[in-house]
């Protein structure tokens, strides 16, 4: 990298795409990136509709990236990063989803607690075919927790594992996930704020590496309705003054986790409008899909929605498997930490454990909603979560993902994976 590299200074919109600038890095010292805020009106196909907050009918008007100290090492020659929160008018600007965060973190720490933070992310590779048209990679001797050139024949998975590598992004583990060109890329444990930012960089990343290689890297929640889904699993847990883990202390679930469970149960549907915000991704959420579909919990289970591990004092966590890559990380961590929250602060009583296999039998008896739509009305009619959230970057999701689900209402499956695959 040069001496006076270029800055990337960039943020993660609502729809989870990178937006930002290039600018000198002399520029970037000043602290300060402007932006038009309507920015957060555009959807997918360009259309500038008037989301709440974006000032479409106020003339457009500037909000700032205000700029991390800290530069991220980047993956583009003589380029670093930069990440900050949003600001309008002199305030944190209400859509800001790394704000949403922040506050969701204060929450924790008024309690004396540290969110601790672990993504795993799933994803499928494309690759274009003889006329241009994007297919599955091929990788026909594939297989579940597979390594090496059959998973990857064109070893794109080794070079997003040696660019995250000098980029300082944590990686804990890759490998094949369930069907052929599918992939698990998990990340190291870290509090809330840095997972998330950590989370947001290795996704651009990854795909500007497939990108390069002529591949196409996706994070849709079921690109193949054939095939399995992607999720986007929230593991997380809480250290104390002292640095220790509160969720299992003692080798079982303490009150504070007890809480959690209890608050993301409570939440359930409510939550669906935050963590699976594409039309796609209810194709992923049913009934035996190992995904985040019943309002249930259980110790080391796969099939329920909030999984426990209590096996390690040091490493217990709780994981929570509704949300998808398609979702902003710092929305989602944001909400599962505040609907966790709100668990433990009104005192909620954990439900009995999920004790059935949830693949043919059941105990659980909610679910979430069958569709986007139904999902963005539950979340609309939660108004303690769209509170705890923010209520001015939940009404902006809601505008902006109504819209959204209007547009792709009665299109065939090929027509709404079109639709995300070159931005999710």
């Amino acid at each position: 990298m040069s001496d006076h590299p270029r800055v990337r200074a960039t943020f993660c919109d609502l729809l989870n795409l990178p937006r930002g600038k290039y600018v000198p890095a002399h520029l970037a010292r000043g602290g300060a990136i402007g932006f038009a805020r309507g920015v957060f009106g555009v959807t997918f196909d360009r259309d500038l509709i008037p989301v709440p907050g974006c000032g479409m009918f106020d003339g457009l008007p500037d909000m700032e990236l205000m700029l991390e100290p800290e530069r991220r090492k980047g993956w583009q020659p003589g380029t670093e990063i930069a990440l900050g929160d949003l600001h309008a008018a002199g305030q944190p600007f209400g859509l800001c989803p790394r704000g949403a965060l922040k506050r969701a973190v204060a929450g924790w720490g008024a309690l004396g607690l540290v969110p601790m933070v672990g993504l795993e992310l799933e994803a499928y590779v494309f690759q274009q075919d003889a006329d241009g048209v994007w297919v599955p990679y091929d990788t026909p001797g594939a297989f579940v927790y597979g390594c090496g050139p059959a998973n990857d024949p064109a070893g794109l998975m080794d070079a997003i594992w040696q660019t995250a590598d000098a980029c300082d992004l944590p990686v804990e583990s890759m490998n094949g996930e369930y069907d052929n060109g599918q992939f698990e890329l998990t990340l190291g444990f870290a509090d809330a704020l840095r997972a998330c930012d950590d989370a947001f960089l290795f996704r651009t990343m990854a795909r500007e590496r497939a990108a390069e290689k002529g591949l196409l890297l996706t994070f849709m929640p079921k690109p193949n309705p054939e095939r399995g889904g992607s999720g986007m699993h929230v593991n997380f847990s809480f250290a104390d003054a002292a640095g220790q883990n509160v969720v299992a202390p003692d080798g079982a679930l303490s009150q504070v986790a007890q809480g959690c469970i209890a608050g993301l149960i409570h939440h359930h549907e409510a939550l669906a409008g935050l963590l699976a915000g594409t039309v796609n991704s209810y194709d992923r959420l049913a009934p035996g899909s190992l995904a985040g579909y019943w309002a249930n919990w259980a110790g080391d289970h796969r099939l329920v929605t909030v999984r426990s591990s209590t096996a390690s004092v040091k490493s217990a966590r709780l994981e929570h498997r509704m949300a998808d890559c398609a979702a902003n990380p710092y929305l989602a961590v944001a909400a599962v930490l505040q609907a966790a929250l709100a668990g433990v602060t009104a005192k909620m009583p954990l439900p009995p454990a999920e004790d059935l296999d949830c693949l043919e039998n059941t105990r659980a008896t909610r679910h979430v909603p069958s569709s986007l739509v139904r999902a963005l009305d539950a979340l609309d009619a939660d108004a303690a979560l769209r509170k705890a959230v923010g209520t001015e970057i939940c009404d902006a999701l809601l505008f902006l993902k109504r819209d959204e689900a209007a547009r792709l209402e009665g299109k065939s499956v090929d027509e709404v994976r079109n639709f995300y695959l070159p931005f999710v």
